[in-house]
């Protein structure tokens, strides 16, 4: 039997995307003004320029949501 397993899809939201694994929202962008995006995930947030750079941080904070992070790591 083969196992498939789901992978997280971005969705087109009102002013934004939403970052989701079936039923669960994993983190969102959305536009806080012109050429600004603001970004949640996994307990943390930022703002970037770029909407690209913006749906790669909560991919990323998704990522490492589950893993311990190095402690003298910036």
């Amino acid at each position: 039997m083969k196992r498939t397993s789901k992978k997280p899809v971005w969705e087109r939201a009102y002013k934004g995307h939403v970052y989701w694994l079936g039923k669960q929202n994993l983190g969102k962008v959305t536009l806080a003004e012109k050429d600004r995006y603001t970004w949640e995930a996994a307990g943390q947030a930022g703002s970037t320029e770029d909407l690209d750079k913006a749906k790669e941080a909560v991919e990323y904070a998704v990522l490492v949501a589950g893993k311990q992070r190095d402690l003298f790591n910036d």
